[in-house]
């Protein structure tokens, strides 16, 4: 069994170089201990050391944690109130159609970087490699790009039943 010196070592080092962690987690199976950033598989018991403002705090989290999707939260709970929403919503449509436009950014520097290896290695612009990923990498983006605007679609639509609904409301 190792030694609590040694594990409050092995923490302080993980907790000083992860600069982005201030989670960790214990996993523990009979006399096997394993820190991980992530959580723990289900054999492990898993214990949650957390970091925060010098202060280290370590709790029992057998529980595993539901990651919550924000988007599907906009989309399906009535909690708080309309105008807070439109605002949520508006404010992710946005988001969005910027990170849509960073994913053309994204898609002209691949597509740059292989015409310049292809130039450089002095291959036809129909050489069978050079197509190949240039599909590639198009459909990669294509796929985001699509997946963006699907989710666009339904905060759209969201948004359009919230303002229908506070316009019969006005109307009564």
């Amino acid at each position: 069994m190792a030694k609590p010196s040694v594990i409050v070592t092995i923490i302080s080092l993980f907790i000083v170089y992860s600069a982005q962690a201030n989670v960790i987690y214990k996993c523990i199976k009979g006399e096997k201990i394993v820190f991980s950033q992530t959580v723990c598989p289900k054999e492990f018991n898993q214990r949650k050391i957390e970091f925060q403002l010098g202060i280290t705090t370590e709790t029992d989290s057998d529980k595993r944690e539901k990651i919550v999707d924000p988007i599907h939260q906009l989309l399906t709970e009535d909690t708080m109130p309309k105008k807070q929403q439109l605002k949520q919503l508006k404010a992710e449509i946005y988001r969005l159609n910027q990170e849509n436009s960073y994913f053309e950014i994204l898609r002209a520097n691949a597509l740059q970087k292989i015409k310049r290896k292809n130039y450089w290695q002095k291959k036809d612009t129909k050489d069978p490699e050079y197509v190949a990923e240039t599909a590639e990498v198009n459909s990669y983006f294509n796929d985001m790009v699509a997946d963006n605007n699907k989710i666009i679609s339904l905060l759209n639509t969201r948004k359009d039943q919230i303002i229908m609904e506070q316009e019969n409301k006005e109307a009564q």
